[in-house]
């Protein structure tokens, strides 16, 4: 059989001319030479694409951006956002008070209707970006950084904070009611730019819990300022008692009051009525308190234990006997030093002393009320001396409830004459 001739090109007069060696016939090169070519300057030492091939870098078109350098650019076109106006992508910076606060913790705060779920899917898809990088639901935040948050639906208008910083729009923020705004304000003992004081009633939980519905800590949401912040409790008093209760307007000031109650730094006082009168009328009590075993009234009780015991903790408390009616009855102050549960009430039934109207703790059998006198816990939280983050020292005092100041009537004590003492000697 007779060998074949290989093809040439063809001769006619459109014919195209043969292609160089690494060249196609429109010119330009083939992938083979481009592989050839990317692989050469990969190996070629101080390439300045380390660890990535210089040709493809080269061969990309002039203009070419990275998903990263277009987030960075939209995230920079709406920052700052103008009050007033729809948003879209923004890009927030992180302010000295947000230092450490986590990816999930800052969105909390500043969108307050962002349901957790979608965020992680917004963290997931690269939505959100923390100085163009992503981010982690937990990634830790820190003062200067730029968050970019993609547009967001059902927004209200952006608002300029007191720092001048333009704050995100919340998310369909919660629904402000006018009457618990209102009962706040009618409540409200002192306020400044870092904390709002309570005069809590009696009966009025601080948090909710099983069957509570109404409770402080859910109707600040009344006071959710544009920004999506809302006063934080600090710390807490039983549902019974009332008087003196502290919320942080701003983050800051939360975790800086929250830290000198626990540094021992406040100084408390508590008024109380109880049956009887205190053989010593100045004196302190010192015990170890442990929560009380079963599912019953027991457990639900603070118990006096020994040091060791599993789960308790040592608790102290000053008193004195500020008025008496006979031995029938007397007037106590009160000032804890630690902060245990029920600590007040459980001290004194201790000493034979019960709050009158407690119902967990009042002990003595066959004792009458006095005619006149509701059955009501007696314990008001009288007075809070406690420095501010600002360096000011706030000192606040609360009036005795209603059915306090009936029984101080009845028995002829005058609350205006008395003023507790802070500075009670301690350990």
């Amino acid at each position: 059989m007779a060998q074949r001739t290989p093809r040439g090109p063809k001769s006619t007069s459109g014919s195209r001319r043969p292609a160089a060696p690494g060249k196609r016939p429109d010119g330009k090169p083939t992938r083979a030479a481009q592989r050839s070519a990317a692989s050469a300057a990969f190996r070629k030492p101080g390439s300045a694409s380390a660890g990535k091939p210089a040709a493809k870098a080269a061969a990309k078109p002039a203009g070419h951006r990275t998903l990263v350098e277009k987030s960075v650019e939209l995230a920079a076109r709406a920052l700052p956002a103008l009050p007033g106006k729809a948003a879209g992508v923004q890009a927030i910076p992180v302010r000295e008070a947000e230092e450490g606060l986590r990816l999930d913790r800052w969105f909390k705060e500043r969108f307050p209707a962002l349901a957790f779920g979608h965020l992680q899917k917004l963290c997931r898809t690269g939505q959100i970006r923390v100085d163009g990088a992503r981010a982690k639901t937990a990634t830790r935040l820190s003062a200067g950084m730029v968050v970019r948050v993609p547009p967001l639906k059902d927004e209200s208008e952006g608002a300029e904070d007191e720092d001048g910083v333009v704050a995100a729009p919340a998310v369909r923020r919660p629904s402000a009611s006018d009457k618990d705004a209102e009962f706040l304000r009618s409540i409200t003992l002192y306020e400044d730019r870092e904390v709002l004081v309570l005069n809590k009633p009696f009966g009025l939980a601080v948090q909710g819990g099983s069957g509570t519905v109404r409770h402080v800590d859910g109707m600040l949401a009344a006071l959710t300022d544009r920004s999506g912040q809302k006063p934080r409790l600090v710390h807490r008093i039983d549902k019974d008692t009332a008087g003196v209760l502290v919320t942080a307007k701003t983050r800051l000031a939360a975790s800086e009051l929250a830290r000198t109650f626990r540094s021992r730094a406040a100084r408390k006082v508590y008024w109380a009525l109880a049956p009887g009168v205190p053989r010593v009328k100045q004196g302190r009590i010192s015990t170890y308190l442990a929560k009380g075993e079963g599912d019953g009234p027991e457990g639900e009780r603070m118990q006096v234990a020994s040091h060791g015991d599993a789960g308790a903790s040592h608790a102290l408390t000053y008193y004195a006997v500020v008025d008496q009616v006979g031995q029938k009855m007397s007037w106590l102050s009160l000032k804890p030093v630690t902060g245990r549960t029920h600590q007040l009430r459980a001290h004194c039934a201790h000493i034979g002393h019960p709050i009158v109207g407690d119902p967990k703790y009042f002990n003595i059998e066959n004792w009458e009320l006095p005619g006149g006198i509701q059955n009501r816990l007696h314990l008001l939280a009288r007075r809070l001396v406690i420095p501010l983050p600002s360096g000011d020292m706030l000192d606040v005092s609360a009036p005795l409830p209603p059915h306090m100041q009936q029984s101080w009537n009845l028995l002829g004590f005058d609350a205006s004459e008395y003023d507790p003492i802070i500075d009670a000697p301690e350990d």
